[in-house]
């Protein structure tokens, strides 16, 4: 345990700042990620059940009406089920920007070694060009496992909005016929 607290922390050491905030990204990214997967597997079907007795109550005579105010309240399940898909995406997007600020502080910290120690200290050099790499890999991997899981979630709420859509459409499309 105490091995791997301490390969962790030579591994952020040699990142530098910048890995720390891509590590502070990926945690929010990956937090919002599992909250749009529980509120898939959770709390949608919920809503979607409760919709369909809202508008099972409707008498066949109030159908045409009533369609624009469930389109509204399938509007209303589409933001849910998208809302934070856009910030999930800023962060994704947020990642490889942070690796590349990582990769100009790492080459900096090698320019400063070279002008002060010169060429003749590899040792030395090596720190910055950890510091140019590390963060460069990190926001890479983040941005595109996240990116791997936003393309998922993305078509799996427009499946959901689809689905949600015909079944509420038709059940009102078919109590219309009725009236």
């Amino acid at each position: 345990m105490a091995d791997s607290y301490f390969a962790l922390r030579n591994f952020f050491d040699a990142g530098g700042p910048v890995l720390t905030v891509i590590f502070v990204v990926a945690v929010v990214l990956w937090s919002l990620i599992i909250e749009r997967y529980w509120y898939h597997w959770q709390v949608f079907p919920g809503q979607l059940a409760a919709l369909r007795s809202k508008w099972s109550g409707v008498p066949p005579s109030r159908v045409p009406q009533a369609r624009k105010s469930l389109r509204k309240d399938l509007g209303v399940l589409h933001r849910q089920l998208n809302g934070p898909l856009y910030l999930i995406r800023a962060l994704i997007a947020l990642c490889p920007l942070l690796g590349l600020l990582g990769t100009v502080t790492g080459m900096i910290h090698v320019f400063d070694t070279l002008s002060f120690s010169g060429t003749g200290n590899p040792r030395a050099m090596a720190a910055g060009v950890s510091m140019a790499t590390i963060p460069t890999m990190s926001g890479l991997v983040v941005a595109l496992s996240g990116f791997i899981f936003s393309i998922r979630l993305q078509r799996g709420s427009e499946a959901k909005i689809r689905l949600a859509s015909d079944v509420l459409l038709e059940e009102t499309a078919m109590k219309g016929a009725k009236a």
